[in-house]
């Protein structure tokens, strides 16, 4: 029970200290712009790579789905392959859409 104690307290007295120690990070106009672009750059690869296993999936469910030869669980199978490939895509095209509206309404509203 005592080193229960001792322990938060050493945790508490770390973390402040910690929080007076710190020295906030600010960035120049010119880092935010190439902050900014990396973002950009890694949003875009990341959705092209989600958009391209997605496509994958679909080839790999309508293969499935020719090929069943009416075994109904195969075909199944097939079914729920196409069904969650797409709700990935979508899922996939929501997050691109909407993170370049919020890089927009942030680039506005800050400058850039």
């Amino acid at each position: 029970m005592r080193n229960a104690k001792t322990l938060k307290l050493m945790t508490v007295l770390l973390s402040v200290g910690m929080l007076l120690v710190a020295h906030p990070a600010l960035a120049s106009d010119g880092n935010v712009v190439q902050v900014e672009n990396f973002i950009r750059s890694v949003i875009k690869v990341v959705a092209g790579l989600a958009g391209l296993i997605a496509t994958g999936f679909f080839v790999v469910g309508g293969l499935g789905y020719i090929t069943s030869s009416g075994n109904p669980e195969h075909l199944d199978r097939s079914k729920r392959t196409l069904f969650w490939a797409a709700i990935g895509l979508a899922i996939t095209i929501g997050a691109f859409v909407l993170s370049n509206i919020i890089t927009d309404l942030a680039t506005s509203a800050f400058g850039g």
